[in-house]
């Protein structure tokens, strides 16, 4: 289903028109997946992007796993020491739905990114080999892939159906609109990523979610003010109609309990200023696009006060290592680097 457009679901903040302090429009997309149906989630997201677009934004952000979604309330047919058949199915279902990247649905979504001049960041389901990772891409207004995110830490059940990301893929991207990087869902509440984030001088903090509690509105609040940078958090809205019917899919639990329209993702995406201030939503009401103008020069004027990782840091106290390299569980080292030569005295 395609987003209605409804000027009531698009809020839009005003700021500052400083020419040495920019203003950039951001868009956070609340809306769900087509699942188990991929080409049509891309099609979705280029109707989402082109209304988005037309509102003059300048990024856009979609949810956590809009593409190969986010199979909430699955149990895949675990319990511990045995996989039904069913839930062996349905992993080869979820499978089928992922994304390789690079491959061709990264190129559509390129495309997309340079046909309506945004900065994109997509929330995927990476497919690598019979691995799967909920990752984030990020995409420049020329059409160009820039790089990805891997979740590096799954929440509970989500361990049994998605890999672990290694400290490679925690970029920030430096673009014309400034620094641009992300953390998934439950990733926020780790001190640790959102530090190394703030040491590689995130400005724009994308945050998509599945977490639609009020609690993580605290969360992305305090992100905002400790890092002093704008967060922009984007979650789905679904109802129980928006996945399969069962007995092809079961909200395990509570299926007895859902008509068709039960919400089972109930939103709260949001924007956040640096100072804290809530520019747009958060939106509880159903797919919508949520808007803010946000004014960079706000940046430093929180900083001037608070930051992180700078004039406000004790590294003689406190200081992070990260382990930024590749960790591949096989490496091969190819025959001419083996070869020795050697030399007769």
């Amino acid at each position: 289903m395609a987003l209605v457009p409804s000027p009531a679901l698009v809020t839009e903040v005003e700021m500052g028109a400083d020419p040495s302090a920019p203003t950039v429009r951001a868009t956070v997309v609340q809306a769900s997946t087509v699942f188990y149906d991929t080409p049509a989630t891309l099609d979705k997201a280029e109707r989402l992007l082109a209304e988005a677009a037309g509102y003059g934004a300048q990024l856009v952000v979609f949810p956590e796993a809009f593409v190969g979604g986010y199979p909430r309330g699955s149990n895949f047919g675990i319990v511990i020491g045995n996989r039904t058949a069913k839930g062996k199915e349905e992993f080869r279902k979820y499978h089928a739905s992922a994304i390789d990247v690079p491959g061709p649905e990264v190129d559509r979504l390129a495309a997309m990114a340079g046909k309506y001049k945004v900065f994109l960041v997509m929330g995927v389901i990476e497919r690598d080999g019979y691995t799967l990772y909920c990752t984030v891409l990020f995409f420049d207004s020329q059409g160009s892939y820039l790089g990805k995110h891997r979740k590096i830490m799954p929440t509970a059940l989500e361990r049994i159906i998605w890999g672990f990301g290694d400290g490679s893929t925690i970029p920030v991207f430096e673009t014309p609109i400034g620094k641009i990087g992300a953390a998934i869902c439950w990733e926020n509440r780790m001190p640790l990523l959102r530090t190394a984030m703030y040491a590689k001088g995130v400005e724009i903090y994308c945050a998509p979610t599945a977490d639609s509690r009020d609690v993580w509105q605290a969360s992305m609040t305090h992100i905002a003010l400790e890092g002093g940078c704008f967060v922009l958090s984007a979650n789905q809205f679904c109802r129980r109609k928006d996945y399969p019917p069962p007995p092809e899919y079961v909200f395990a639990g509570t299926e007895e309990e859902l008509t068709p329209d039960s919400v089972v993702c109930a939103g709260g995406s949001v924007i956040i200023s640096p100072s804290g201030a809530i520019l747009a939503g958060p939106n509880y009401d159903g797919e919508a696009l949520i808007s803010a103008d946000l004014d960079l020069g706000e940046i430093a004027r929180e900083k001037f006060a608070f930051d992180v990782v700078g004039h406000y840091s004790r590294p003689e106290v406190l200081s992070l290592t990260v382990k930024d390299h590749p960790t591949n569980p096989v490496t091969f080292v190819s025959a001419s680097a083996k070869t020795e030569v050697s030399h007769t005295p």
